[in-house]
C-alpha cells in the first residue's frame, strides 16, 4: 500500500526501529525490495536519486515505484533521495512522490532554513512528507561530492532552531557516516546522536550506511535513528551476480536470465538489512 514518509517514521519512531530506504534505478531493483519487504513483513521506503531519476526518467521512477507500492501488501513510501533542485522537487510530487528530501546542506545554516522551509510548504500543501539534512555528510551521492576535510557534524543547537523553524517532518543527521565505499570502519558519534534525538524527539535518517558495522547500525537504531539509506550494498550484491552469471554462462544472452539471479542477491542483502534494523514483521 502506497503511504506517506511521514507514516511510516512516526511508527518507527514510536516503537524504536528503523525503515530501510532503498535505492531504485530499474524495474529489478524496485521487484527486489517490494520482494524482501513482503517475506519479512516490513514497511519500507523506495527512494530514487537525482543520477536514478536522470538515468530512468521521473516518469518511468514513478510509475513502477507506484505500481509497485500499491500491489505491495506492506506499507511502501515513494522518496526523492538529495534533491537539491526545487524544480525536480515540483516534478515528484506531481508524478506521485509521498516524500522529498531537500539537501540544502552546501548552503549556510540561515539559508539552508529559507530554502527547507519553501519546499516544506509546498509539499506539506499536497500531502507530500519532507526530509532535510543539517551538516555534510562525506564522499560522493551522483553529482554531490563533499571532501572528507568538508564534512561537518551536526551541531544540535543548529538543529532544534533548523526543524523549528522549517517543520520538517524528519531530518537527516551528520554523525560519522560518509556516501560510498569505506577505506576502513566508520567511527560513530553516538554521544552526538542520543543528544540530537532527545532534544528534537522526532525520527532521524542516517546517510551513506552501506558498509558500516551491523552492530554499530543497531546501537545506531537503539538511540534514534529511524530511516537508513542502502545504495552501494545493493550495487555490489548486482554486479557480483551478474559478473558470475555471465563468467559461468557465457552463451547465454537472454537479459532476464541475466537479471534474474542479481535481483535474487539484492532481495537477499535487502532482507538482511530489514532484520539488522528490526524492520520485520513490523508492517
Amino acid at each position: 500500500m502506497l503511504v506517506t514518509g511521514k507514516e511510516i517514521l512516526q511508527d518507527a519512531h514510536k516503537k524504536g526501529y528503523a525503515v530501510g530506504a532503498f535505492n531504485v534505478n530499474n524495474m529489478e531493483i524496485v521487484q527486489a525490495i517490494i520482494q524482501a519487504a513482503e517475506e519479512t513483513n516490513s514497511p519500507v521506503i523506495l527512494q530514487a536519486s537525482q543520477g536514478g531519476l536522470k538515468y530512468a526518467g521521473v516518469e518511468y521512477i514513478a510509475a513502477m515505484a507506484k505500481v509497485a507500492a500499491e500491489k505491495a501488501k506492506v506499507p511502501v513510501a515513494i522518496h526523492l533521495d538529495h534533491g537539491t533542485d526545487f524544480t525536480q522537487i515540483v516534478k515528484c510530487i506531481r508524478n506521485g512522490f509521498t516524500s522529498v528530501m531537500i539537501d540544502g546542506s552546501k548552503h549556510p545554516f540561515e539559508e539552508n532554513i529559507a530554502v527547507t522551509k519553501k519546499v516544506v510548504e509546498i509539499a506539506h500543501a499536497a500531502g507530500v512528507s519532507v526530509e532535510a539534512e543539517l551538516g555534510k555528510i562525506g564522499g560522493t551521492e551522483d553529482d554531490i561530492t563533499v571532501d572528507e576535510k568538508d564534512a561537518t557534524f551536526t551541531d544540535p543547537d543548529e538543529a532544534e532552531k533548523f526543524v523549528k523553524e522549517t517543520g520538517v517532518d524528519y531530518l537527516a543527521i551528520a554523525i560519522g557516516t560518509a556516501h560510498g565505499p569505506y577505506k576502513g570502519e566508520p567511527k560513530l558519534d553516538f554521544d552526538r546522536l542520543k543528544t540530537i534525538k532527545e532534544r528534537l524527539n522526532m525520527p532521524l535518517v542516517l546517510h551513506g550506511s552501506s558498509g558500516v558495522p551491523e552492530e554499530s547500525i543497531k546501537k545506531a537504531v537503539s538511540l534514534g535513528i529511524n530511516k537508513i539509506n542502502i545504495d552501494t550494498d545493493i550495487r555490489l550484491a548486482f554486479n557480483g551476480a551478474v559478473r558470475d552469471f555471465v563468467k559461468n554462462n557465457p552463451d547465454v544472452y537472454d537479459p532476464r536470465k541475466i537479471l534474474g539471479p542479481a535481483r535474487e542477491a539484492m532481495k537477499e542483502v535487502i532482507k538482511g538489512k530489514m532484520t539488522i534494523f528490526g524492520s520485520v514483521d513490523r508492517a
